[in-house]
């Protein structure tokens, strides 16, 4: 008997776990940002886009499906996964060791205020990926106006990090395929 109940407390646990999937929705969302050699400046690549600039903008079209499956807007997002990979489109690289090196690093910029926030990030990522980043976003701490454009698409995607010896001279240009995984909470 003393084995059976912590068997059925798990069960049960998976149970009510796997009930509150009502309160979630998740979906991937891919953000393309391009980095060309000439980008380089202080040995560091930055690149950014407002995410509803993604073509067939899929953060609205998460949002949108989000708010029918809920019957209402979402209360909240969250990032539950990143994977950064190198994509076909690329010219002069091969590999994400040849574009960046060190601590790569995503954000969220909200460019009414001038904040931006951690999502995720990887050290010396290395062939083409994709590659899972680190989550670091934390949605409480993403307050007032702030939290409100994240709830609307009024932010931009920012990659950073250091850039691989001899990118800056190689004419190259690399396709930087973010894939989020969205969470919106009721």
């Amino acid at each position: 008997m003393k084995n059976i109940a912590p068997a059925l407390l798990l069960i049960i646990a998976g149970l009510l776990a796997g009930c509150g999937g009502h309160n979630m929705y998740s979906a991937p969302v891919g953000v393309n940002l391009h980095a060309q050699s000439g980008d380089v400046s202080s040995g560091t690549i930055t690149q950014d886009k407002l995410i509803t600039n993604q073509s067939g903008n899929p953060y609205s079209a998460f949002l949108a499906n989000a708010r029918t499956k809920f019957g209402r807007d979402p209360s909240d997002v969250g990032v539950g996964g990143l994977t950064l990979f190198l994509g076909a489109g690329s010219t002069g690289v091969t590999r994400l060791e040849q574009v960046f090196t060190g601590q790569v690093d995503v954000l969220f910029l909200v460019p009414a205020s001038g904040n931006s926030f951690s999502v995720g990030h990887v050290v010396n990522p290395t062939g083409t990926g994709p590659t899972n980043l680190n989550v670091d976003f934390d949605s409480t701490k993403v307050l007032g106006s702030d939290h409100l454009a994240l709830m609307n698409g009024a932010f931009r995607v920012v990659i950073r990090g250091s850039a691989a010896g001899g990118f800056a001279s190689q004419n190259a240009d690399a396709d930087l395929q973010n894939t989020f995984n969205f969470n919106a909470f009721q």
